[in-house]
């Protein structure tokens, strides 16, 4: 199945997991996993030799109850200047920032970043997010893991590769290694 995105490649691993059926192999054209994997976006390149193919951890989060899944990365916040944000990293890359710098999508652990700053401080991180040296920094917490819960004070959105599916107060999340081939 080729894909486009974070979020066309986290509906395919979605579906076939709710199904009880085999994730099927997934071609990356775009997103921050296909970018992180060193894919170039070439659909042609997908079928040749020169064709990379690649196990991918996929990430689980159970919320207040209820099971989904993402290819790239889990946020937590209600805004990015205000409040708790948790990040579980499965790709280095979030958009433009390269949140995660030591995350490897192969390795069976996810990047877990909990941040609790105040603004000016979120600023200053900001600007040094393209290149990923906001880490490491005393108000952000970083953990590599196979999974951790979470737990926050009221329901905050979730997003996962970039789509909010609901919100949440307590969530478990965790990894399934090598779950995911995809080709570069």
């Amino acid at each position: 199945v080729v894909v486009r995105s974070d979020a066309e490649a986290r509906r395919v691993v979605e579906s076939a997991r709710r199904a009880g059926e085999p994730i099927p192999t997934v071609g990356l054209l775009g997103g921050d996993l296909c970018r992180t994997v060193g894919g170039t976006g070439d659909e042609a390149r997908l079928h040749t030799s020169a064709a990379m193919h690649l196990p991918v951890d996929v990430g689980a989060v159970l919320i207040d109850g209820r099971i989904h899944w993402f290819v790239a990365h889990m946020v937590v916040r209600r805004s990015w200047l205000h409040g708790r944000i948790v990040a579980a990293m499965n790709a280095e890359f979030l958009g433009r920032w390269d949140v995660a710098p030591r995350s490897h999508p192969g390795d069976g652990l996810l990047d877990v970043l909990d941040v609790r700053m105040g603004v000016g401080d979120r600023l200053a991180a900001r600007r040094r997010l393209r290149s990923g040296t906001h880490l490491p920094h005393p108000d952000i917490a970083v953990q590599r893991t196979a999974g951790v819960q979470v737990e926050f004070d009221r329901p905050t959105p979730v997003h996962l590769d970039g789509i909010v599916v609901g919100e949440g107060r307590s969530l478990v999340v965790r990894v399934e290694p090598d779950a995911l081939t995809c080709v570069v």
